[in-house]
This record gives structure tokens, C-alpha cells and sequence, in this order.
């Protein structure tokens, strides 16, 4: 959490500052974006991020801090259902600000804070999928038994050296963990046989 900042807190009073900011982050998971001023928008950031975090365990010990901070339950399982969702595989910044023109009244400048639902890239979203892929693999590589290990591996070899140059390059890179894999299984097994 961030140092809080020096001079005149937002609304004059320490408990008033709590339930503006409590209002406030209850507007923006209820509607997913508001506008307010720069500096209210400054101060909610970190505040709703932290409800986010929360909201990400999913627990019902964070349930109950986010309950005692925002009073609408409504707002708070849209938040724990909808919005954690959402955001799983993103690690931080869950909120956007974007800074618009000054309001009309008292040239105020203003600001409008959003929170950032999309993925987190397509690059990023297909690693994590392969990375998952891949550790889904490993264990059903070391429970299958040797011999189909072997086999496997028999038929990959001549297939790859059909094929031109680029892919056998690929093949081969793809064939050494598994064979590296493979004399790692019988190790473990002789460790357990004695």
C-alpha cells in the first residue's frame, strides 16, 4: 500500500475519506468505469486493487474484509464471481485511469478509472496455455511405462527425417526432452526398489 499523502485528506475527516473511497470503488465494480476527479481517482486506485487482490482468493475470510468495507453484497459478489474472474491471470493492475478534459463548473481536471477486464495479450495468454499443456504432459510422461516410451520415440525418429531440414531441426529439439525424461523414470524406480 502506498504512503498516504501529505496535507488535507479527501472530505476533511479520516471517516469521511473511508466512506468516500468505500462508495466510490463500489460505483466502479458496479459499473465497471467512473469519472471523478484526478486526484480522487489517485487515491481509489490502490484501494480497489487491494478489493481485487481480495477478491482473487475467493476465500470467506477475504469475502468478510471486502463485506466490511463495502457494504453493498450485491456489489461484492459481482465482485467475487464476476470481476476475479475476469482478472485471474493478470497479477496487478487492475485499474485504468485516463485522463479527460476539466469539468465545466470549476475546471476541475478530471478523470475517468476503469477496470482493465480484457486478457493480458495474446502472446502472454498462448505461453501460459503451453505452460500448462506442458505440465499436464510431464506427469503422464512419467507414468507411462518404458517400453511405450521407446516406441513412441521409434516412431517419431524416421518421421521427422522425411521432412525437410527446418522441421527435423524442430524434431530433434522436441525428441531431447523426452529422452531425457526417460532415463530419469527408471532412476526413480530403482531408488524405490531399494
Amino acid at each position: 500500500m502506498p504512503t498516504p499523502t501529505k496535507g488535507p485528506r479527501l472530505g476533511g475527516g479520516p471517516a469521511h475519506e473511508r466512506l468516500m473511497l468505500a462508495n466510490l470503488a463500489a460505483a466502479l465494480f458496479e459499473h465497471k468505469r467512473i469519472t471523478t476527479t484526478v486526484t480522487k481517482a489517485k487515491r481509489l486506485k490502490p484501494y480497489a486493487e487491494r478489493l481485487v487482490t481480495f477478491a482473487k482468493r475467493g476465500d470467506l475470510a477475504s469475502r468478510r474484509r471486502v463485506l466490511g468495507l463495502i457494504s453493498n453484497k450485491g456489489v461484492v459478489h459481482e465482485l467475487f464471481t464476476d470481476i476475479a474472474q475476469a482478472v485471474e491471470n493478470r497479477d496487478g493492475g487492475y485499474t485504468r485511469i485516463t485522463k479527460i478534459g476539466n469539468r465545466k463548473g470549476d475546471n476541475a481536471p478530471m478523470a475517468v478509472i476503469e477496470l482493465v477486464l480484457e486478457p493480458v495479450s495474446a502472446k502472454q495468454a498462448v505461453v501460459a496455455e503451453a505452460t500448462q499443456a506442458a505440465a499436464k504432459a510431464a506427469p503422464a510422461a512419467e507414468e507411462a511405462p518404458e517400453a511405450e516410451v521407446a516406441e513412441t520415440e521409434a516412431v517419431e525418429a524416421p518421421a521427422a527425417e522425411e521432412t525437410t531440414e527446418a522441421p527435423a531441426e524442430e524434431a530433434a529439439t522436441e525428441e531431447a526432452p523426452a529422452a531425457e525424461e526417460a532415463p530419469e523414470a527408471p532412476a526413480a524406480e530403482e531408488k524405490d526398489a531399494k
